[in-house]
């Protein structure tokens, strides 16, 4: 929300400085977001007087000019054509900076003829976009005066970042009443009185509006004006509009604009001569189309609260005109409407067609609804000020809303809900100044009555927040909470704890960290078991965002697919969040998620690239378990992983029956889907299903524990069967000397002569630790007998 110092001045009558309104605005919670001051940008420009104009002596397009800037003459080369000998016009002198094309002058010789300074456009100026000649100025114009000064262009701008629950702060009249209440002046009266109409219209209006959907536009008021006369608006009000960033188009029009800034009223007015019969208020057909204001046509689905005439819509309720009826210079004959309309469907509606303006701004935050009857009225007398003519009487459809409600306030809750004590006087008349009615209660409660503008205040609470906004939330004493207990305890729980452990875990392992929605398209979802219609957003932020997530894969896949598009094909990304399976308490998940893509590490060059496999997603899988506690030794891996994953490429990890984790290469189909190429690896870890670690008494055991005796490694080369995982014998040899057996690694994998059809051999490296005395040849020719034995028993035989 942007808006001028002198603007807001219209309505308040105060002398405090932009530092103070700036500083106050922010600890009202209307955060000054910035401040432009056009002055600065503008100080070098001086206006001038051209006391000749020659032809240049060397180019034919070019003048020498004398330039008087009040302060001396300089010499001008200037290249615009209405260069000319008696004229005012802008000066900027040598070092100036031109704001609308970012040069900084510099003395020059242009043609063999020197120049210091230039005369400027509205283009240099950055004033608009006209450069077909330089600004010229009245005779009456002072003489070396700055120009911004002179032209009204030193008026501060200030934006406020503006929250949806002040809606009445979307006009600048709200500002200056919140100003008013917290001390900084006093607010100026509104001429509100009616204008009686001159003549009886033909003109007829309609609400057509099923009875489910009556609130779509509770009430529209028309007035019509004929003999008016459409040319440009004053100066006054062009510079009001530019300076907030909008164009001025005729005065019509910018009378439109000036009310939706000024009252936060949005207006629109019709062209009557373009209008077939009487307005009609109703829904939308679907394949209904309409030419906007803004050049675009717009086909309209079922539902779209419409302004239509005899023959076609003219316009979309609380959004946007169309051009069939738009004013222009020819325009005798005017339409003015002022109306309310539903907030949801406003914003449903300017969703879906993609339509951002400011009448759905401020109609789907809500704005006052006894304000429409004063909004025409102040607005007849500005359309009879500036384009003349006669109004007509009233034109009114529908009825007001009830929105009168009263509310109590006890003296007590301001200092138990928020930490102060405001006397009670106080109180009433901070409501009093932001335009509650106030009247006394029973046990000295204050009852206030809402007024039409605070639709965001609807209970108690909310009456104790006005009061310590306005009454200063620097002025609520810090206190210390309570110390609730004599002993420090973590503030995490172990659940906490173990995610930030994976955390550091995943990151360790040269994975980064992403944070992506919570929510995704529906098509992406399908593709990972999403089934449950429980999980479709009702009112989602955009239409690929539609499902929450049921798994976190989707989102990184398609991040890695972005990187990749960009040039960096070698991702490794992981995300800690959950996903959800139904709309149940229980049916949203902690899950640890991970995907890479492209090559596995860097190149180097001993040794050549390979891409990402399966493996790589297992040993991320067991890293984040080991990080988050799990029993890994025991970990059982499987081959039955969700289709989402490659099948024979993928697999589970399982404590028993219960699955801790999937990993694998995602499914060609898969990637495909989502438009990315592969190979691409990932892996899903359930935090909630790791078992946590038991709490046993007694001494810590240590976190290293060095043997002074020498390990062994020994090698086993074992044949088995194909289908024999390589996990299932490094187990068994594991198992085989707990005592003794410190370490299995499988080094090789060998398939060819020798071993038969469907064999493979494995080769082990074994090492044995010895605890309490060196080994003998003995001892460990006893531990081979047992590996062997332990590998026997699944199946495996000791190769020869």
């Amino acid at each position: 929300m942007k808006f001028t110092l002198s603007w807001l001045k219209d309505h308040l009558d105060t002398t405090a400085s932009l530092g103070e309104i700036t500083e106050t605005l922010t600890s009202l919670g209307l955060e000054v977001d910035g401040v432009e001051d056009p002055a600065a940008a503008l100080a070098p420009f001086t206006i001038a007087y051209v006391k000749s104009a020659v032809q240049h002596p060397n180019a034919d397009r070019l003048r020498v000019c004398i330039v008087d800037t009040g302060k001396g003459e300089v010499q001008v080369v200037c290249g615009a054509p209405n260069a000319r000998t008696g004229m005012k016009g802008v000066f900027a002198p040598a070092g100036a900076h031109i704001p609308g094309t970012g040069v900084d002058l510099k003395p020059g010789v242009i043609r063999g003829e020197a120049s210091n300074g230039m005369l400027c456009s509205e283009r240099e100026m950055g004033l608009s976009n006209e450069h077909d000649g330089i600004i010229e100025l009245p005779d009456d114009a002072p003489l070396g005066a700055s120009f911004a000064a002179w032209r009204g262009l030193d008026d501060p701008v200030i934006e406020i970042g503006l929250t949806p629950d002040r809606a009445d702060c979307a006009g600048i009249r709200g500002i200056a009443r919140d100003l008013a209440a917290a001390g900084l002046g006093t607010l100026k009266p509104l001429d509100e009185t009616a204008v009686e109409g001159r003549f009886h219209t033909d003109l007829t209006v309609t609400l057509d509006f099923p009875a489910d959907a009556a609130s779509a536009c509770p009430l529209f008021v028309a007035r019509v004006f004929r003999g008016v006369k459409n040319g440009p608006s004053p100066v006054w009000l062009q510079q009001k509009l530019k300076a907030i960033g909008l164009r001025p188009i005729s005065a019509l029009v910018d009378i439109t604009n000036f009310f939706t800034f000024d009252r936060n009223r949005p207006l629109h007015v019709f062209d009557k001569a373009k209008v077939q019969g009487g307005l009609s208020l109703r829904l939308s057909q679907p394949g209904e189309t309409l030419e906007a204001l803004n050049d675009k046509t717009y086909t309209l689905g079922d539902g779209v609260t419409v302004i239509a005439d005899d023959a076609a819509v003219l316009s979309l309720g609380a959004i946007m005109g169309g051009a069939s009826t738009g004013v222009s210079g020819d325009t005798t004959e005017v339409i003015l409407e002022a109306a309310l309309f539903d907030p949801i469907r406003t914003a449903m509606t300017g969703r879906a067609l993609g339509i951002t303006s400011d009448a759905r701004y401020r109609f789907e935050r809500g704005v006052d609804p006894a304000a429409v009857f004063a909004g025409v009225e102040q607005a007849t007398r500005m359309i009879l000020d500036l384009c003349g003519g006669e109004a007509s009487q009233l034109v009114v459809a529908g009825r007001e809303p009830d929105w009168r409600r009263s509310l109590t306030l006890r003296p007590s809750r301001v200092e138990s809900l928020g930490g102060i004590v405001v006397p009670r006087e106080r109180q009433q008349a901070i409501l009093a100044a932001l335009g509650f009615g106030i009247s006394d209660g029973a046990d000295g409660a204050t009852v206030a009555a809402v007024p039409s503008w605070r639709g965001d205040v609807q209970g108690e609470a909310d009456l104790v927040e006005e009061v310590l906004r306005v009454n200063g939330y620097d002025a609520i004493p810090a206190v210390p909470l309570p110390r609730m207990s004599t002993l420090t305890q973590s503030a995490l729980t172990p659940q906490q704890k173990a995610r930030e452990l994976v955390r550091r875990g995943l990151a360790a392992r040269g994975l980064d960290e992403a944070v992506t929605w919570s929510f995704m398209d529906g098509r992406d979802a399908s593709w990972f078991g999403f089934q449950n219609s429980g999980l479709k957003l009702l009112n989602p932020i955009a239409s690929d965002l539609d499902t929450m997530r049921p798994s976190v894969l989707p989102n990184l896949i398609r991040a890695a697919g972005r990187n990749a598009a960009r040039g960096l094909p070698d991702a490794a990304l992981f995300e800690i969040g959950p996903v959800y399976r139904d709309a149940t308490e229980t049916g949203q998940q902690m899950v640890a998620s991970g995907v890479r893509s492209g090559q596995s590490g860097p190149r180097h060059w001993a040794q050549p690239p390979r891409p990402v496999d399966a493996f790589d997603a297992k040993a991320d899988a067991i890293g984040a378990l080991d990080a988050a506690g799990a029993p890994v030794a025991n970990l059982v891996v499987s081959t039955d992983a969700p289709d989402w994953y490659h099948p024979g490429r993928s697999g589970c990890l399982r404590l028993g029956p219960t699955v801790l984790a999937h990993f694998g290469e995602l499914h060609p189909a898969v990637l495909s889907a989502l438009a990315v190429d592969g190979p691409v690896v990932g892996f899903e870890v359930f935090l909630d299903a790791v078992p946590q670690p038991k709490k046993k008494a007694g001494t810590a055991k240590p976190l290293l524990k060095l043997a002074a005796f020498q390990p062994v490694v020994r090698d086993f080369a074992f044949v088995v069967a194909e289908d024999v995982p390589a996990d299932r014998i490094v187990k068994a040899a594991k198992g085989a000397d707990k005592a003794l057996v410190a370490d299995v690694a499988l080094f090789d994998v060998y398939r060819g002569a020798g071993l038969g059809e469907g064999r493979k051999s494995l080769a082990l490296a074994v090492t044995l630790q010895p605890v309490e005395a060196t080994l003998t040849d003995e001892a460990i020719e006893a531990v081979g007998k047992k590996i062997v034995a332990a590998v026997e028993k699944q199946g495996g035989t000791l190769r020869g």
